[in-house]
């Protein structure tokens, strides 16, 4: 299925930048994520914002599960100076033991992977007082939990994913659970009244290591 989507995927037109919502130039921007030597992207999809931190002097790691995306990424940001790898994003974090300064995820996997696991190896591979970053669309009102999603017009081959939506409260109870000691989930609203705004979620490891 995200291969699929890859192959729909061109390569953009601008140089690469960073943004947390759907709406470009729109919300908060990288300063979200402090000031990291090391970061991975969860999901990393075009390689964009790994791109572009990776040509800020960041040590910058991209992680997706679609092969073909991963190639793409490879090829448009080849001088970047960015690293990208071809893994499910919670397998990657258990068998890669590598730390990072930030962990951050934008429309990638932290919406289409199960909390209760992701954000406790998230959590793991943070550095001490490391900052985990993920946005993505809200829930829509009076719906939470797993929901699943079929690929293309419910015609063909049963290709599906699952994304996981909960109001910002909950959010901040995931992350309390894989033991953040700081988190804020909030709802940005989008650029023009009653439009999709953005669910934006940021948690901070403890400052001490783990025992």
């Amino acid at each position: 299925m995200w291969n699929r989507y890859a192959a729909a995927t061109v390569r953009p037109s601008a140089e690469p930048g960073f943004c947390w919502t759907q709406y470009p130039g729109h919300g908060p921007g990288v300063e979200l994520l402090g000031e990291p030597k090391r970061t991975l992207d969860l999901g990393c999809g075009a390689g964009g914002a790994v791109a572009y931190l990776a040509q800020q002097g960041i040590e910058a790691y991209g992680v997706d599960i679609a092969p073909l995306m991963v190639k793409k990424a490879q090829e448009w940001w080849t001088h970047s100076g960015a690293t990208f790898s071809c893994a499910d994003a919670t397998d990657h974090l258990t068998y890669w033991p590598r730390s990072y300064d930030a962990i951050y995820s934008s429309f990638g996997a932290a919406w289409f992977s199960d909390p209760a696991i992701l954000f406790h190896w998230v959590e793991q591979r943070l550095k001490p007082r490391g900052v985990f970053v993920f946005s993505h669309a809200p829930a829509i009102p009076g719906t939470t939990g797993p929901q699943g999603m079929y690929e293309g017009s419910y015609i063909g081959p049963a290709r599906y994913a699952y994304r996981y939506a909960y109001t910002p409260e909950r959010w901040e109870a995931w992350c309390k659970r894989a033991g953040f000691t700081q988190s804020k989930a909030v709802i940005i609203d989008a650029p023009q009244p009653g439009h999709i705004g953005t669910l934006l979620v940021t948690a901070r490891r403890r400052m001490y290591p783990h025992n």
